[in-house]
């Protein structure tokens, strides 16, 4: 119940089979389990060596690489925990952390992350050494703390020769309730928090889902995503260590789609933004297709959203007739779309990280991917309710997991008790003390009820759902998602609490924008320039209005269908603080730096000239300004469409 503990057994039981495989100049180079514990033995006497004891924080930056993923092995076996950091954070971001943890010593992937530590190195002169994998642009450098992973391991030889026993002393010390790792929140409300996580608690998680899936050393794993993401680092490390599969490393966050076609993962996560984007690049693909194959397509589409699901879940109801024009729509899209998105050999895919609109869930689930929700947070070890095989639904998240108990407050949050629970806030005790309710149930901050088959549904954050003015429902997350749906929007940050009407900042896909401006002869020179065109104002308000349809249908949401919108004239960026390193919208801080723009909105004018400061990505900083026209969106009465 150790992570140091698994990588020996794995050693030991399946030496020989593939651990991790990393692509390297359009190659895939492979090491074993027996080669990786190897590595990590010779690694963890490297890090002894440097001075690295039990209870001490070490940093890991980078991109998803072999090495730094050793790093954090090794940096356990000698009771050490490993502090992953997100590989696009600026300087600043990761000074906080630096400090927050006190780091002393950095393994990062490459120049990029050696910079941006020495860039803030004189503000924090704790950080005694930066240990970096890719030589490549750092001959010249001269800094005393830097120092080569090749180096370490030749430190790591001499060590074990010196202490052969020191490693093996220091495993055996460990205890399944001491801390393994530590990662910081998203940061959506405040200042990002230091979540502590022992053994015991992440790896019980991971035996729990290995168990309710049927996990088995023969999946494939893509990791593609941040490994200071909680997600990521279940799936792709703990679970990887506690199951024994194999982890593929892509070249680089470039090639992803074109590795993940190579491994052919049976194993999947992605969060809806990842999800959002696979679509996108879709349609427009089938938008630039012939007039036979797009008709073709659509036609596939609307009868694999009629039964597709369906046949997935093994629903006996379907007729004959129907199952056989979906095999042939198997032979002639839905298999060869899996297979152009990678995903041919996929048996569980998940999604999680926020809510997922129903509309994009059903796609993937009715072209035969089986695509389902797990809902969690880095506080609980991820896993606290997953949907099972045959009972998937777009409005739930699944019932608990086994050893997960779930309550509703009486204010409809969520609470849970669950052996993946975090030992608390680091250096935080006051928040730590107010996360968990006085008889000891951790506050999710979600809100949400229990269906009568025991399924969780989840409303939306409980601090942002809200009323109107007039006390209809407004879940802001759940128009946004529907909103999102549309390949033409990459993200929309809804308003209305306390309002009278729901308003709308939207933010195009200047990618799908662009090939649809192209294809039109409509001449763009860059983002901003787009978004002020009329024509995709027409074309974002036609989305709008089908979304504002569906509403219309949802008599608990009717009211919440979205009056005026606005294109905004800059992309949200978490460089800019408007989102975090995970893609979430951090609301309250985009209503207060745009607040003009949501009171032009509200006011009913019809255009808001504003200017905005932005973060480049060498640093420097510039301003954005455009006078944004404010576009009305037709609504419709409740139940327009049920009647229809």
């Amino acid at each position: 119940m150790t992570f140091p503990a698994l990588v020996l057994h794995h050693a030991k039981v399946r030496g020989a089979r593939p651990a991790m495989r990393e692509k390297d100049l359009g190659i895939w180079q492979t090491i074993t389990w027996a080669e990786l514990a190897a590595q990590v033995q010779e690694l963890a006497h490297g890090l002894a060596a440097l001075g690295l004891r039990a209870g001490q924080h070490v940093a890991i930056v980078g991109e998803n690489r072999p090495r730094l993923y050793l790093a954090m092995m090794a940096a356990q076996c000698v009771g050490a925990i490993p502090v992953p950091l997100y590989q696009d954070a600026v300087a600043q971001e990761m000074l906080y952390v630096l400090q927050d943890a006190e780091i002393s010593l950095a393994v990062v992937e490459d120049q990029e992350q050696v910079d941006k530590l020495l860039e803030v190195s004189d503000r924090y002169p704790g950080l005694a050494r930066i240990v970096y994998d890719d030589p490549r642009g750092l001959r010249n450098y001269k800094d005393a703390r830097l120092m080569a992973f090749t180096r370490v391991l030749e430190l790591g030889r001499e060590h074990a020769a010196a202490h052969p026993a020191h490693v093996d002393q220091a495993i055996a010390a460990i205890d399944p309730q001491d801390a393994a790792a530590m990662f910081y929140t998203s940061g959506t409300t405040g200042k990002p928090k230091g979540v502590v996580l022992s053994h015991h608690a992440l790896i019980d998680r991971g035996l729990a889902i290995q168990e309710f899936e049927g996990l088995t050393d023969r999946e494939d794993v893509l990791a593609y995503l941040p490994p200071a993401w909680i997600g990521q680092n279940m799936f792709s490390y703990t679970q990887f260590l506690v199951t024994g599969f194999t982890v593929n490393h892509p070249e680089s966050p470039d090639t992803v789609a074109i590795d993940m076609r190579d491994v052919g993962p049976t194993y999947y996560f992605a969060p809806p933004r990842v999800l959002e984007g696979l679509l996108t690049h879709v349609m427009i693909r089938m938008e630039d297709a012939g007039a036979i194959k797009r008709k073709m397509f659509h036609a596939c589409m609307k009868l694999a959203r009629r039964v597709g699901v369906r046949i997935l879940d093994q629903d006996p109801s379907v007729g004959a007739w129907d199952r056989l024009k979906y095999a042939v729509g198997n032979l002639l899209v839905y298999g060869p779309l899996r297979n152009a998105l990678g995903m041919s050999r996929v048996r569980v895919a998940y999604t999680a990280g926020e809510a997922i609109g129903p509309d994009l869930f059903i796609f993937y689930r009715s072209i035969g991917i089986n695509l389902k929700q797990l809902y969690g947070s880095t506080e609980t070890s991820v896993f606290v309710c997953v949907q099972a095989n045959g009972q998937v639904r777009s409005d739930t998240v699944g019932p608990p997991v086994k050893g997960v108990e779930i309550r509703v407050a009486d204010n409809g949050e969520i609470q849970v008790k669950s052996p993946g629970l975090f030992k608390g806030y680091y250096r935080n005790p006051a928040a730590t003390a107010e996360s968990y309710t006085e008889d000891g149930w951790y506050h999710t901050g979600d809100a949400g009820y229990l269906d009568t088959d025991g399924q969780l549904k989840i409303i939306d954050r409980a601090k942002d759902v809200g009323k109107l003015a007039d006390g209809s429902l407004f879940a802001p997350k759940y128009i946004e998602n529907k909103l999102k749906f549309f390949q033409y929007i990459k993200e929309a940050v809804a308003f209305g609490a306390g309002r009278p009407e729901v308003c709308a900042f939207i933010n195009i896909d200047l990618e799908a924008v662009g090939n649809w401006a192209e294809r039109r002869g409509l001449p763009y020179a860059g983002y901003t320039d787009l978004a002020g065109k009329p024509q995709v104002s027409e074309l974002i308000r036609e989305c709008v209005e089908q979304v504002n349809a569906d509403l219309a249908a949802d008599p608990r949401l009717a009211a919440s269908q979205v009056s005026r919108f606005l294109i905004l004239h800059k992309e949200l960026d978490p460089d800019d603080d408007e989102l975090t390193r995970t893609r979430k919208v951090r609301r309250a801080f985009i209503a207060q730096k745009y607040q003009v723009l949501v009171d032009a909105m509200f006011a009913g004018k019809s255009s808001q000239f504003i200017e905005t400061e932005v973060k480049f990505e060498d640093g420097r900083s510039g301003a954005i300004s455009a006078d944004l026209q404010i576009i009305p969106a037709k609504t419709y009465p409740e139940n327009t469409r049920k009647a229809a």
